[in-house]
């Protein structure tokens, strides 16, 4: 029973985007390891950027470095 975690930031990410990520997760472990859908399970967590390090610094911090 695959389990797979996927985190990323919280910023706009949209049903869409996610539903296709799933979907191509999906199909990864079934083609290449050959297990079954009904037992493939998918958690997507959003973080919100303030509570991600990236770098050394908040990903906000290093966001408006990158912009700047």
């Amino acid at each position: 029973m695959p389990y797979v975690n996927v985190k990323i930031t919280k910023d706009g990410v949209t049903p869409e985007q996610k539903r296709r990520v799933v979907a191509d997760i999906t199909r990864t472990l079934v083609e290449n390891l050959g297990k079954k859908t009904e037992h493939i399970h998918i958690v997507i967590d959003e973080v919100e950027p303030e509570n991600w390090g990236y770098a050394g610094m908040l990903t906000t911090e290093y966001r408006a470095r990158r912009e700047s």
